[in-house]
Parts: C-alpha cells; structure tokens; sequence
C-alpha cells in the first residue's frame, strides 16, 4: 500500500483532499443558507447546530458561535475530504460517482449524526433528515468530481461513464421509461383528484415516516422527493434485469417461458408484499389504477427492449420457441 501512495506525493494527496473537502463543505454550506434564505431564517442551521454542539440555545446563537461552529464545519469536511483522497490513491483507480454517493451517503451522514448523538440532542428537532441527506450526497459527489479532475484522468465520470457499460446504460434507460410513465400516470390521476402529488406523498409517508392512515399523510417535498428517488431506483434496477434477460433470450431463446414465469411470480409477490405493508394506500388510489400503472410500464419498457434488440425481433418473429420441460 505504501509503494502505491509514493506514486503520488503524500503531500498531493493531503491538499487535493483539503480543497475537495473544503468545496463540499461549501456546497453542504450553500445549500442550507438557501433552504434557511427561502424560509425566512437566514443562518436558522448554522445557529441551531452551533447551539446544539456548544450546548445553547439556538435563540442564544451569536455571532462568535456560529463563526466557531463554521470552522469545526469545514475543519471536518477537509479532514473527511483527506481522508478520502488517501483512502483510494492506494487503489489506483480513478474517482467514480458511485464513490461519491457511496461517501455522501454513509461517511457524512455517519460523522453528522454521531456528533449530534454524542451532545444528545434531537436529530429531527436539529435539521431534516431530507436535507441532510441530500447535501451530503451532493457534496460527495462534487468531491469525486474534483479528486477526478485534479488527477487529470481521462476516462469519463459520472453518467456518461454508464456508456461502456451498455447493459447498464440501455437498462437504467428502459428503467427511466417505466418510471417515467408510471409517474406521469399516477400525476395525472392525482390532478384530476384536485391533490397534487397525493400518492407519491401517500407512499413516501408510508415509507418515510411509518404513517399507517391517509389521515397521517404528509404531502411535502422531504416525502415526494423521497419516494420519487426510490421510485426510480427500484425501475432502473428493474430495466437492468430486463434488459439482461431479453439479452439472455437472444442467446438461448428456449428459455422465454422460463424468464416470463419467473418475472409474472417476482410481479405478484411484489405487489403482496406492497398490499401487505400499506394496504389502505392501495386502496385509497385503486387496484385498478396500480394495474394500468403497471400495464403502461411494462408496455413502455417492453415497446424500449424491443426497439433496440434486433436478433431478439428476428429469432422471436421467424424462429419457433422451443421449450423442453
């Protein structure tokens, strides 16, 4: 590990991941001054972390405070930003989104809440979760995205790196498809209901908070936008598979019947599991509409598989499927 860090400079290292965690820190920074600036509470988050680590009252919060607070803010962002660009010079391998993500996710959150756990206050009474999730993911992301520049790397980052990986790239792009129709599909029944963006609100209550009754339901960007990242994340996985199964049959077409009962039982018991665990938020946006949701689904996925898999066209069209049992 040792001969590998001395292919770049330690000390390269130690200041590319200072000025990446610096940047982050920034962007968690930006990002709370502007949600603070549209509530009408400028430096409300600065102020109630300071409190909360100094132990004061937010009201309390001055200047000097919060001046202290945002240095232990980007004190801790350049070390975590260190100890990052450490960690994966040994590695030789270039900064990846996924990384970012990765550390946005677990290596942030995790330093975040255990500094508020270990001066016992409140998590949601300090900041919400929402927020500090999706700043921190955004930070880690910008981190890679720098880590990836300073180090001159020629290979693609972030989404357009998904194209040498074409199984990837066409099934998060069949996944995006029925997302998008069934998002579009269930937008469209909520406007004709006169309640913008009930269901996904409904689900991510459901998911989100533990809500168990529509009474309970909270319709707020924190649970739309929630759902919305799991909606699309159980698609883009879902139009992966697909496209590697229709890629399988190309192969070995004789095991259609297989893959088609396979996918109708993975189809009924998600849809149990789903009745299992919110039963009144099906019922309160109808089996009906979850069935035509799903129809357009995999009517447009399918219509995305077909259109860009000519031998799979070809050997279901003119060659017989056989199936031996």
């Amino acid at each position: 590990m040792e001969g590998a860090i001395m292919k770049r400079p330690l000390q390269g290292v130690v200041v590319q991941g200072a000025v990446g965690g610096v940047l982050a820190g920034s962007i968690v920074a930006l990002w709370f001054f502007v949600v603070d600036l549209l509530a009408g509470q400028p430096f409300h988050a600065p102020a109630a972390l300071a409190a909360a680590l100094f132990h004061q009252e937010a009201a309390q919060a001055t200047v000097r405070l919060i001046a202290s607070y945002t240095v232990l803010h980007f004190g801790a962002f350049a070390l975590l930003g260190v100890a990052m660009a450490w960690a994966i010079a040994p590695l030789e391998a270039p900064p990846r989104t996924l990384l970012g993500v990765v550390f946005g996710f677990l290596v942030l959150d995790v330093v975040f809440y255990v500094a508020l756990l270990l001066t016992g206050a409140r998590l949601l009474d300090v900041l919400p979760w929402q927020h500090v999730l999706g700043a921190n993911l955004v930070a880690g992301v910008a981190l890679m995205a720098f880590l990836h520049r300073v180090q001159h790397d020629a290979r693609p980052l972030g989404p357009v790196a998904l194209r040498t990986h074409p199984l990837l790239w066409r099934g998060l792009i069949t996944g995006l498809i029925g997302a998008a129709a069934v998002a579009v599909w269930f937008f469209a029944l909520d406007l004709v209901a006169g309640h913008l963006f009930r269901t996904p609100g409904a689900l991510g209550s459901t998911l989100f908070l533990g809500v168990t009754g529509p009474a309970q339901v909270q319709v707020s960007l924190g649970t739309v936008a929630g759902y919305t990242v799991v909606h699309l994340a159980a698609f883009a996985v879902a139009g992966v598979v697909l496209v590697a199964v229709a890629e399988q049959v190309e192969r070995v077409p004789a095991l259609l019947l297989v893959i088609t009962l396979a996918l109708i039982i993975l189809e009924a018991v998600v849809v149990t599991t789903m009745a299992l665990g919110a039963e009144w938020v099906l019922g309160s946006v109808g089996w009906w509409s979850i069935g035509v949701g799903n129809l357009l689904a995999v009517c447009g996925m399918g219509w995305h598989v077909w259109s860009t898999h000519p031998v799979l066209r070809e050997r279901l069209r003119h060659g017989p499927v056989e199936v031996r049992v």
